[in-house]
């Protein structure tokens, strides 16, 4: 890999250089509305690109004339010949594609969730394939997104893949992803594990965010937002790539995309795969992951389309799992690369904390064209992960830093011989202290079904299923017996006091079973300069629970009937564009979404929660957009208020039993300003700039909860439970984020880039329902923090091969700072606990086109 480096660096010496560059912007002549993922393809070269959401392009050229084709699925293709001069920009103007009445619409399902500028009503920020390529490097994939308003990304522990993302305060619970249309939300918990899809950027074709209500019909929106990501589909193209990188602590990254182009009998296919390994930022955080994409297709006829995609991320990685306080890392010999998780056995790196995990999924697609006004695209889907993450149970802490007989000095690696000596020690009395493996492994079935009829010129519905099937099988077994015998578990009541073996269950072995039933309709009306819509979604999500270890085989109470939790929404909004220049926007909506599995079943039993409630949404937000052809602004203010807000709490009663509140009542407020900029000042320099205001607060005080046992009797009638948290800010998100961008072309095909990103503001994250006495100061505010990207992107040719260097530096300016916090006791720095982000890292790679 390094000699492909080398290589492709060398060759930069002997390049030809582009002539120029064409730009245009491509629209649907029945919509009037740009025409997004369109082909601009130099004919008789593998030189092309595709137009971003705004429909528009930007293509180097190496030849001063020569003819360009458009082509888009479903229209008709339309060829443009250029002259363009050496080192200049040639505007190609408005390209107008007509529909072609004798091919087939692809009706591919992402279509139906992404917004259009200047005509769906929504924030929306979209990132394209080349974005993502060139300054992804060696950051988690949500960090692509840190320069969207409303976005923060962060590392969290650092671990491959162990990345958060909060958008507009509201955390990945609440944040809907989706892949090419199809849902990945945890469907008990609502989070998104982003290690399983951590190969996902090689083949992501375009990313938009959607922030609030957003655009996707499905039934029951996101409370925050909804990330879609649109992989490749079918290259229309014959061609492909191979790749390779390096950077920082042995990272190592390589790949191929390979496509066959459409045959004459209208079979198409493009695979993908790619290995990526290495160390992180941190101590400990070794790692190795592998991505692979299949997608085949087939036009039937030119009405009914197949296409079968398949696609997964098999990885393992090291984590760093407990956060320490700010005197700790600075007391430590390694500062804040500081990670305790993880030591040493039989002389070897070994991680008590890590994560396993391969979640591929598979989804078919058939779309048919039903007639010139009506069609149907439906997907089928599958996805079987298995997996977990480690830790440890038993006598010894591992977690201690200082003062450990764990380690050999304070804040050193831990060294697990020792451990293992103690249980060889205790020889038939087992082994005091453990390894094991959480595991989450689970089976999920679904399929979305949408119709789009024209009712008339100006007046379109669409309307459709979205059913989902998910078995989650949750349990611990034994992973490492660290030395000893055996690990006594007496969880189990069919089969007490069991000597457990390594591969054995032990602590807890439950399934948790999730049905998802949703309609969803829409109207939308376009005419002119107005378009407007209404949607109305309905699910019903139903839960049950299967508990092998706590309930003998016998008893009827092993596994639950259904808990059922119906939800509805009920969105509007219009957009009207003023002029060609200036639009408005507005969109409201109300919807009610099912609690989440824990708060259903409490105490980790197949208790049933009688009180758990639908938490309740509502949002509004207006917005502004300008467009020039060399100035782009946007600008929104929004409001969410989220009531009876999901909680529980354990609770210790007087006998030393624990119980789980559940903790009704609970409001929240987010409301903000957000702006964005997008400026071509020059052909060569593009400037771009965020402004990101947030103010999110709980909005209430709860007073005199009461905690009931097994029997539905409270057992805390003479000391029930306050909390108060009004006013309080809500944590874990930085409120106040901007950002400004430079991307400037040095030589033809040569750019440098700067990303500068600001967040204040950011409180750390607290439990709200242990604020339980009056006057509690409010969480600790972490020190603002700015960090400086840099970037370099070299396009050139190699033979008859287009190539590309690219190089980032990210944290150039080497800045320290908590990028997540866990609040203290007294509220401030000194009793918080913290992970500090990444000092300065970079990553060089080369990409060769064929």
């Amino acid at each position: 890999m390094r000699k492909l480096l080398a290589l492709a660096l060398f060759l930069t010496t002997a390049t030809i250089f582009a002539q120029g560059t064409l730009t245009g912007t491509v629209m649907d002549s029945d919509m009037n509305a740009p025409l997004p993922g369109a082909t601009v393809m130099v004919v008789g070269t593998n030189n092309g690109t595709t137009t971003d959401f705004d429909g528009k392009f930007s293509l180097n050229v190496q030849t001063s004339s020569g003819t360009v084709d458009i082509s888009f699925i479903g229209f008709e293709k339309k060829s443009m010949q250029f002259t363009v001069a050496n080192g200049t920009t040639k505007d190609l103007g408005t390209i107008v594609l007509n529909a072609d009445e004798n091919a087939l619409d692809e009706i591919i399902v992402t279509s139906f969730s992404l917004a259009i500028d200047r005509k769906t009503p929504v924030a929306v920020s979209t990132i394209s394939a080349q974005k993502i390529e060139t300054k992804l490097g060696n950051q988690e994939f949500p960090e692509i997104l840190k320069s969207t308003p409303g976005v923060y990304a962060t590392k969290a522990g650092g671990g491959f893949g162990d990345a958060e993302l909060r958008l507009r305060g509201f955390n990945s619970e609440n944040i809907a992803v989706m892949i090419n249309g199809v849902p990945v939300n945890d469907m008990e918990n609502g989070r998104v594990y982003w290690s399983n899809w951590a190969g996902l950027a090689d083949v992501t074709r375009t990313m938009q965010v959607q922030r609030g209500l957003g655009a996707s019909k499905v039934a029951v929106p996101s409370i925050g937002g909804t990330v879609n990501i649109v992989t490749k589909s079918t290259d229309m193209e014959e061609g492909g790539n191979v790749f390779a990188s390096t950077g920082n602590d042995g990272l190592q990254k390589f790949g191929f995309t390979l496509a066959t182009g459409k045959s004459d009998n209208g079979w198409a296919a493009t695979i993908a795969a790619s290995k990526t390994s290495g160390e992180r930022f941190a101590d400990g955080l070794q790692f190795e992951g592998y991505n692979y994409f299949v997608n085949i297709a087939k036009e039937i006829n030119e009405d009914h389309l197949l296409s079968l995609t398949a696609f997964g991320a098999p990885q393992r990685h090291g984590q760093r799992e407990t956060r320490y306080s700010i005197e700790d890392y600075q007391r430590s010999d390694r500062d804040i690369k500081f990670n305790g998780d993880w030591g040493y056995k039989n002389g070897e790196v070994y991680n008590v904390q890590d994560n396993f995990y391969h979640k591929p999924q598979i989804s078919l697609n058939h779309y048919w064209n039903i007639s010139d006004k009506t069609n149907l695209g439906t997907a089928a889907y599958v996805s079987f992960g298995t997996g977990g993450g480690g830790g440890y149970t038993g006598d010894a802490n591992l977690r201690n830093a200082t003062n450990s007989p764990y380690r050999f000095a304070d804040y050193q690696p831990l060294q697990l011989d020792r451990v293992q000596a103690e249980n060889a020690a205790n020889g038939a009395d087992g082994s005091g202290t453990i390894l094991y493996d959480s595991r989450n492994d689970h089976n999920w079935y679904g399929a979305i079904s949408t119709l789009t009829s024209n009712i008339t010129d100006d007046i379109e519905f669409s309307g459709g299923v979205d059913l989902r099937y998910y078995k989650g099988k949750h349990f611990r077994e034994v992973k490492d017996l660290l030395g000893g015998q055996y690990w006594a578990d007496d969880n189990d009541v069919n089969n007490p006091n069991r000597l457990t073996q390594v591969g054995d269950k032990m602590a807890y072995n439950n399934d948790g079973v999730v049905l998802w039933e949703g309609l969803f309709a829409q109207v939308e009306y376009s005419k002119n300069d107005l378009s407007a819509f209404i949607a109305v979604a309905a699910s019903n999500t139903s839960y049950k629970r299967i508990d092998y270890f706590s309930y003998l085989d016998s008893d009827p109470i092993q596994e639950t009937d259904f808990v059922n939790f119906f939800g509805y929404s009920a969105k509007g909004g219009a957009n009207y564009n003023v002029s060609s220049k200036s639009n408005f926007f507005a969109n409201i909506g109300y919807f009610e979404k099912a609690p989440f599995l824990n708060a259903v079943f409490l105490n980790n039993t197949n208790e049933i929660n009688e009180d758990a409630e639908n938490q309740k949404i509502f949002s509004a937000e207006l917005g502004y957009g300008f467009r020039t052809s060399d100035f782009r602004a946007n600008v929104n203010i929004y409001r969410t208020n989220w009531s009876d807000r999901t909680f529980i709490r354990s609770v210790q009663s007087q006998g030393d039993e624990f119980f789980t509140a559940n903790i009704l009542g609970v409001d929240a407020i987010h409301q903000g300003l957000e702006i964005d900029l997008d400026y071509r000042a020059t052909d060569k320099l593009t400037l771009t700039a965020m402004a990101s205001i947030g103010d999110y607060q709980w909005a209430n005080d709860v007073r005199n909860v009461l905690v009931f046992d097994e029997n539905n009797i409270p057992i805390n009638e003479d000391n029930p439970i306050d909390i108060y948290i009004k006013d309080t800010p809500v944590g874990d998100a930085a409120q106040t984020t901007m950002a400004l961008g430079m991307n400037y072309e040095v030589f033809p095909r040569t750019y440098v880039r700067a990303d500068f990103t600001y967040n204040d503001r950011y409180y750390a994250d607290f439990e709200p329902t242990e604020r339980t006495t009056p006057d509690v100061a409010d969480p600790w505010e972490a020190p603002a923090f700015g960090l400086l990207d840099l970037g370099l992107t070299h396009n050139f040719t190699f033979g008859p091969l287009d190539a590309t260097v690219n190089a980032n530096v990210f944290n150039a300016l080497d800045t320290e700072y908590v990028a997540d916090a866990r609040d203290g006791r007294d509220h401030d720095a000194n009793t918080a606990s913290v992970w500090y982000g990444f000092g300065r890292t970079y990553t060089v790679g080369a990409k060769i086109k064929f």
